[in-house]
């Protein structure tokens, strides 16, 4: 770039201090004006020649607000991490804890009486630095086999020069005996008012539920379980980007990054935020529905700290794999491979996706216009994989990846019979009921939700929307659908049931007018957890069939009614044996 160039970048910047210039090449911390300035604007000033213009575009680099250089220090009970862009945070020596954090000389933004920290922290472990290539500072923090939190965990803290942010990656040979891998961020609630809504506990009065739901004086719920799409505090795995506090010029936002080492799949959500703590889950407890990855890296993720604006996205983590940074469990983009093919048969209006599972990784991949789909760069292995319609698996297969190769693999869709009547749509979720646009922002005794009922439904007359997205045993049972038939349907016919979860074990107790089964269906595993009113209604999809007899329907109006069976004792109205509905229909063609 020659003089002249630079004298028009400075120009147009205008002096404000917000111009980023970036080059192909290094970029050197210069405070003030320009935050990152390339090293070879200032070579190419020195090779023009002209000292005096030198010394005015030096001026121009000085600033009154200049911060500390860039490395990490000792200061006997942490290693202090020095950003040389503002950000400055010390690491415990002993347990691996982040003790302090501090941004461009403003006040102390870490919780006083607690740390941030992975699990509930990790005890006793042995802590590390180095400065790789004088441009990234890496501390490791490992436990070892006789660690009372975790066995053989290592995590690692990455630092780039002049880079505000705090690169992270975590690897497992164990399981936290907490019962979770999550990495907490604890905040000083005075800095941040600005915390998400749904799960600002500390508005609440009172708990509701366990001791992590509460209520407040004019109804609502408040939960580190819930959250909404602007807050970003309960989005799916395959839709994470960001969640995060802001304050008065200063914003701490944890960017996830890949999921492929988590558990759940691409539709699982779990906790990111509450009040001023800023979550990454890694694994969990909460409706969890597969058992949690072990010797995997769960990496890359990263606290990104902000003049109080959202971060930027996508956050480059690319330069991890180039950078010799020695990560243990890190696969690098040489030793993947991918998958592509054509996913034919999805339900017009339906997203589709293709989900691949392993026991060390997950990944997903939308479903074009046409079909067609790429998948990320994967670990070699082979998978299990699945065509979803919305959240429902309606196709699957198996293929075999290997590093530098593009495997094909094409899937197509079992295509559900056509129907009588059907309500709701085999989407694999609740969307389109009654509540069911809530499920994940509040509990569902809140009083924004609409009466729950119970509900008596009309086939062809009511809105799909007056159908309730729970069924609950103690709460709104039983649901009544009355549909009418002609002489000519008169048949055996077949009733479906879809469901995404359940609680205690409910499965749907049916009659057709005066017609029952002869056998009760059978409960469908699903994970131990409280799902719907922790926010979720995700757990393992199942259809209920039923053969019902033509002798069971009239011609004319028939009446469905559908209520909770299970030998499972209910704890409250809203923890009372239920199931999340997904559709409901009557085939068309008989069942013989």
């Amino acid at each position: 770039m020659k003089v002249h160039e630079i004298h028009e970048i400075h120009k147009k910047a205008e002096l404000r201090g917000t111009g980023v210039v970036h080059s192909p090449g290094e970029d050197v911390w210069c405070p003030g004006t320009f935050r990152l300035c390339p090293f070879e604007y200032v070579v190419d000033i020195f090779r023009s020649g002209s000292a005096a213009l030198l010394l005015v575009v030096l001026a121009l680099f000085v600033s009154p607000h200049s911060y500390g250089a860039f490395g990490v220090t000792d200061d006997g009970q942490a290693l202090v991490v020095d950003s040389g862009a503002g950000l400055v945070f010390k690491v415990g020596k002993t347990n691996g804890d982040i003790l302090s954090l501090r941004y461009k000389g403003g006040p102390e933004l870490q919780e006083p009486r607690r740390h941030s920290q992975i699990a509930s922290g990790l005890g006793g472990s042995k802590v590390a630095s180095t400065i790789i290539g004088g441009k990234v500072i890496k501390i490791t923090v490992a436990t070892d086999e006789n660690n009372g939190v975790v066995k053989n965990l290592t995590h690692y803290f990455l630092v780039r020069s002049g880079v505000n942010n705090v690169y992270m990656a975590t690897y497992t040979a164990a399981e936290p005996h907490v019962g979770k891998l999550r990495w907490i961020t604890r905040l000083e609630q005075s800095v941040f008012p600005n915390s998400p809504k749904p799960s600002n506990t500390r508005e609440a009065a009172k708990a509701i539920e366990s001791r992590d739901v509460f209520g407040c004086n004019d109804g609502t719920t408040r939960s580190k379980y819930y959250g909404d799409a602007q807050s970003h505090g309960k989005d799916r795995a395959m839709d994470m980007t960001f969640c995060g506090v802001s304050g008065q010029g200063v914003g701490v936002w944890m960017v996830y990054g890949s999921r492929e080492s988590s558990s759940g799949g691409p539709f699982h959500r779990d906790i990111q935020n509450q009040s001023t703590e800023v979550y990454n889950y890694m694994n969990s407890g909460h409706n969890m529905t597969e058992p949690p990855r072990l010797n995997v890296l769960h990496a890359p993720y990263a606290l990104v700290f902000t003049d109080g604006e959202p971060p930027r996205l996508p956050l480059d983590f690319s330069w991890i794999d180039t950078a010799g940074l020695d990560l243990l469990g890190y696969v690098p983009a040489s030793q993947r491979g991918a998958v592509a093919g054509l996913a034919t048969g999805v339900a017009t209006g339906l997203p589709g996706l293709i989900g691949f599972s392993n026991e060390s990784a997950q990944y997903w991949a939308k479903v074009g216009a046409d079909g067609a789909y790429v998948s990320p760069l994967m670990k070699s292995g082979n998978y299990e994989v699945k065509l979803y319609q919305g959240e429902l698996a309606v196709g699957a297969a198996l293929v075999r990846v290997q590093a530098g190769i593009k495997a094909r693999l094409d899937l197509s869709a079992t295509p559900v019979p056509l129907t009588l009547f059907r309500i709701g749509e085999w989407d694999g979720t609740p969307a389109g009921f009654l509540n069911g646009d809530k499920i994940v922002m509040m509990h569902p005794s809140d009083a924004r939700m609409s009466p729950w009922g119970p509900v008596t439904f009309t086939v062809g007359v009511d809105s799909v929307a007056k159908f309730p997205a729970l069924q609950l045993r103690k709460t709104n049972s039983p649901t009544t659908i009355k549909f009418r038939l002609t002489r000519e349907q008169l048949a055996d016919r077949i009733l479906r049931i879809g469901i995404t979860c359940t609680y205690g074990s409910g499965r749907p107790d049916i009659r057709v007018n005066n017609w029952k089964p002869a056998k009760p269906s059978e409960a469908v595993e699903q994970p131990r957890s409280r799902s719907f009113t922790i926010g979720t209604y995700r757990g393992n999809n199942a259809t209920f069939t039923y053969t019902i007899p033509a002798s069971a329907f009239v011609a004319g109006e028939n009446t469905l009614t559908i209520a909770p069976l299970s030998g499972s004792g209910d704890l409250t109205q809203w923890l009372s044996a239920g199931w999340a509905y997904d559709a409901i229909q009557l085939d068309e063609k008989p069942a013989h």
